[in-house]
C-alpha cells in the first residue's frame, strides 16, 4: 500500500508533512514498532517486575516527552517519529491489558468502546479538518489528531487481537495468518480503487495484531501448559533487542536516503479526488463482505474443539510441604522480592484498600510467571507447591479466575497461607 502524493498550490505556504511516505518501510517498521509494543511491555512488566499500572505510568511519562519533541519538529524526521511510534505502541497495549487483566473489563466491551472512540476521533477530525489524509498532517491541531487516532488504534488492535485468541484458541503462528491475510485482501482492494484513506487506517489498526502475534510467537516457551501459547522460546527480552536493532537499521538507512520523505504545500483544500467512485463504491461492498467472512470464521473457529486453560481445580493440589521447605532451594532475593509484594497485598486487604491489594497481587503474579523459567527447574516439587497456593490466592481476587472478586478475609487467608509457605 504505498502512495506518492503531493498538494501544491499557488498561494499554500511551503509546508514540510510531519508523516512519513507510505511506502512498503513504512509498514517494515510499523510492524517491527508494533512487535517491539508487545514484547518490550511484557519484559518491563513481568520480567524485571514492576508491574502493570506502574509500567503504564512510566510509559505515558515517556509519551508525553517524545510526543512533546514530536510536535516541536517542523518537519519528518525519522528518529524521533518511529520513537515516538514505539513508545505509543507500548503505552497503547498497556491501557488495554489494564482493562482486562486489572479491571476485569471484557475483551469484548473494551473492542466495542475503543471501536466507539477511534469513531469519535475520527469524526472529530473530520469535522474540524475536513480531511483524514496522514499526506496533509501539516499543522499541529492535525497532527494532534493524528497522535491520538495512532493510540487509540493500538488500544483497538490489542483488544481484538486479544479477543481473537480467545474465541478461537489459535497459538500465535496460527494467528499472524488472519491479520495478514486481512491486510493482503486489503491491499488488494486498495489497488483496486478502494478509498486510500480508509484502506490505510484499516491495515494500519491490523497491524498491531500482526506484530502482537509475531512478538509472542517468538517469545512463546517451545512446550507449555495446556491452553497456553507456544512459540520459538526467545523470550521477550530478546526478541525486544532483534527488533529494536532491526527498527534502528532501517531509521538509519531511511535517515541517509530520505527515501520516506515528502514535502506539501499548506492549502486550505487537499488536492482533487482522482479515485474511480464506482470503484470506491465496489471496493466498500468489498470491505463489508471482508468484515462478514471475517466474522464467519471466528464464529466457526470458536465452535470447534481447541485446548483451553486448564481446569481450575488441576492446579490447585499440591503436595504438602513445612513452612519454608518449598522455596529452600530459591535464590533468597526472588524468595524475599514475592514475600513483599504478598505482604503489601495482605497489608492492603486488611485495610480496606481493595484496589491496592489487587494491584499487589497481580504484580506478584506477574513476577511469579516472569521468574518460573529460573525457579522451577531448581525444585520442581516446591515450584508446583508455591504455584498451586499462588493460584488459589490469585483466585481470591479473581485474577486468572472467571469468578468476581471474594471476601477481603477470604483473601487475606490465602495471603496468609502463601506467606507461610514462603517461609
Amino acid at each position: 500500500m504505498t502512495t506518492t502524493t503531493e498538494a501544491r498550490t499557488r498561494s499554500g505556504r511551503l509546508m514540510l508533512n510531519k508523516v512519513p511516505e507510505v511506502t512498503i518501510w513504512f509498514w517494515v517498521i510499523k510492524v517491527l514498532c508494533t512487535t517491539v509494543g508487545e514484547s518490550f511491555a511484557d519484559w518491563i512488566n513481568m520480567k524485571l517486575g514492576v508491574g502493570l499500572v506502574n509500567t503504564a505510568w512510566i510509559f505515558t511519562a515517556v509519551f508525553v516527552v517524545v510526543l512533546a519533541a514530536q510536535l516541536r519538529l517542523k518537519r519528518y524526521v525519522p528518529f524521533p517519529y518511529w520513537l515516538t511510534v514505539v513508545v505509543v505502541s507500548v503505552t497503547g497495549t498497556l491501557y488495554t491489558d489494564i482493562l482486562t487483566d486489572q479491571l476485569n473489563v471484557p475483551l469484548w466491551i473494551s473492542s466495542a468502546v475503543f471501536s466507539v472512540l477511534l469513531a469519535v476521533v475520527f469524526g472529530t477530525w473530520w469535522l474540524r479538518e475536513r480531511t483524514l489524509s496522514i499526506h496533509s498532517v501539516t499543522t499541529f491541531s492535525r497532527e494532534s489528531f493524528y497522535w491520538l487516532t495512532v493510540l487509540v488504534t493500538f488500544a483497538l488492535g490489542t483488544a481484538t487481537g486479544d479477543w481473537t485468541l480467545e474465541l478461537t484458541g489459535w497459538s500465535p503462528g496460527l494467528s499472524v495468518l488472519l491479520p495478514l491475510g486481512l491486510i493482503a485482501a486489503i491491499t488488494a482492494l486498495w489497488r483496486f480503487g478502494a478509498n486510500p484513506v480508509l484502506s490505510f487506517w484499516l491495515a494500519y489498526i491490523l497491524t498491531r495484531p500482526l506484530g502482537a502475534n509475531i512478538g509472542d510467537w517468538l517469545a512463546s516457551p517451545k512446550v507449555a501448559q495446556p491452553g497456553e501459547p507456544t512459540g520459538l522460546a526467545l523470550g521477550t527480552f530478546t526478541t525486544s533487542l532483534i527488533f529494536l536493532g532491526l527498527i534502528l537499521a532501517t531509521v538509519l538507512y531511511l535517515t541517509v536516503t530520505r527515501s520516506d520523505v515528502t514535502e506539501t504545500y499548506e492549502a486550505s483544500d487537499d488536492a482533487p479526488a482522482t479515485g474511480d467512485p464506482r470503484r470506491e463504491r465496489v471496493a466498500l461492498a468489498g470491505f463489508g463482505l471482508l468484515a462478514v467472512a471475517t466474522a464467519g470464521l471466528l464464529v466457526w473457529a470458536h465452535g470447534q474443539p481447541h485446548v483451553g486453560p486448564a481446569p481450575e481445580e488441576d492446579n490447585t493440589s499440591a503436595v504438602q510441604m513445612a513452612p519454608g521447605e518449598a522455596v529452600k532451594k530459591f535464590p533468597p532475593a526472588k524468595v524475599a522480592a514475592l514475600k513483599a509484594l504478598a505482604s503489601t497485598s495482605l497489608k492492603d486487604a486488611r485495610s480496606g484498600n481493595a484496589t491496592g491489594a489487587h494491584a499487589a497481587a497481580q504484580s506478584l503474579r506477574d513476577l511469579w510467571d516472569a521468574d518460573q523459567a529460573s525457579l522451577q527447574p531448581l525444585d520442581q516439587t516446591g515450584w508446583t507447591s508455591i504455584d498451586a497456593q499462588m493460584d488459589k490466592m490469585l483466585k481470591t481476587f479473581g485474577i486468572d479466575h472467571s469468578n468476581p472478586p471474594m471476601a477481603p478475609a477470604q483473601q487475606e487467608k490465602e495471603l496468609n497461607a502463601l506467606l507461610t509457605d514462603m517461609g
